[in-house]
């Protein structure tokens, strides 16, 4: 299995130990050069004692170096605790995802679609009304079990004679509001009603992906300021 090194918070505390082991071992050697001064001091001053610097030197100088000994192991099983933290399968560092679908209409009020007229209704209303007659815009409508209207999702604007309209992002869409149908709406500026070979083309391969996830695409609306077209009414699904 491929490891790889990390350098996490563990790297920062693997850091801070180091600075906490010099600074331990730079106050130990400053306090046995302090008791060492003052036995020179003491031994100057009182010269019937010229053993005392001989007798402070025995006794504290391997109680440094059993000190230091201590420390240096101690942080050695430190350092390799923190290498076999950070030494982490690659596989384990993931990202966690979460869909969540929140409406802020109750079910009681949602509209219910019972035929192409309320498809038209539904999606003339959402419109914007100052693109209508200007560029292209591919919406969708999500719906339930019983059709009623979970919301309208905008799948793309593009220009004059036409959009794209990714079908990827309209079962984004309808997966992650859990719908179990689809109306597909677009506009022409041009007025013209009648449905080009792109359209019916994207038309075919939205519904054939839905029946791999089980999401009905219920009717193809082609709207102007001026009327409709159903793609169901024309018995092009």
């Amino acid at each position: 299995m491929n490891k790889r090194k990390t350098l996490k918070p563990e790297g920062n505390r693997r850091l801070a130990f180091i600075f906490f082991k010099s600074y331990c071992i730079y106050y130990s050697k400053r306090s046995v050069d302090g008791w060492l001064y003052r036995t020179r001091n003491f031994r100057h001053k009182h010269r019937t004692f010229p053993q005392a610097q001989h007798v402070f030197r025995s006794s504290l100088v391997p109680v440094a170096a059993t000190t230091g000994w201590y420390f240096h192991n101690f942080f050695k099983l430190l350092n390799l605790e923190i290498m076999e933290q950070t030494n982490t399968p690659a596989w384990t560092v993931a990202s966690e995802v979460e869909l969540i679908y929140k409406s802020k209409v109750k079910a009681s009020e949602r509209p219910a679609i019972r035929s192409s007229r309320d498809c038209y209704q539904l999606f003339i209303n959402q419109w914007d009304d100052n693109k209508l007659d200007f560029v292209e815009q591919f919406k969708v409508a999500l719906l339930n079990r019983a059709n009623q209207v979970l919301g309208i999702y905008e799948v793309s604007t593009g220009g004059v004679s036409g959009t794209i309209a990714d079908p990827k992002l309209i079962f984004v869409a309808a997966l992650k509001a859990n719908a179990c149908g689809i109306l597909l709406c677009h506009c022409h500026p041009s007025g013209n009603l009648a449905p080009s070979k792109a359209d019916i083309r994207l038309t075919e391969k939205i519904v054939a992906a839905g029946r791999f996830l089980d999401i009905n695409i219920l009717d193809h609306i082609i709207l102007s300021r001026e009327g409709y077209l159903s793609f169901a009414d024309e018995g092009l699904l």
